[in-house]
């Protein structure tokens, strides 16, 4: 399967604070035919949209605008929602205990979409 096989339909939920980032990102997972939930680019709406709606995988930047996203990606690990922190500083941005997957920028969005396509086809793969 490729890539955009395996993303079409999947529901994305984007949060990312910097506009051009977000905006590139955001035209990459609609192109590849998924279904874009944001950007979001605060900590609340993303905390609201994390606990209520339903996704297949998120992308979250780690510092927004000095908020760090871990309450985010706590509810989405609760969910069995995968995702995948993107920042600048590497796996060191991480909490020490915490083996979430790190995306340091900048990235290839390819690399984005390929990650997400691999961690949804392994999760499609489970028994």
């Amino acid at each position: 399967m490729t890539v955009s096989q395996v993303l079409a339909g999947q529901r994305i939920l984007l949060v990312e604070d910097q506009f051009l980032i977000a905006m590139m990102l955001e035209r990459q997972l609609k192109q590849a035919g998924c279904v874009v939930t944001g950007p979001v680019a605060r900590l609340r709406p993303a905390l609201d949209l994390a606990t209520r709606e339903a996704f297949d995988f998120a992308v979250l930047d780690v510092d927004l605008f000095g908020e760090k996203v871990f309450p985010v990606a706590e509810i989405l690990e609760e969910r069995g929602i995968g995702f995948i922190l993107t920042t600048g500083y590497g796996a060191s941005a991480v909490p020490p205990g915490r083996h979430w997957p790190v995306l340091s920028k900048p990235y290839d969005p390819d690399t984005v979409l390929a990650l997400i396509a691999a961690s949804l086809g392994q999760a499609a793969a489970r028994p």
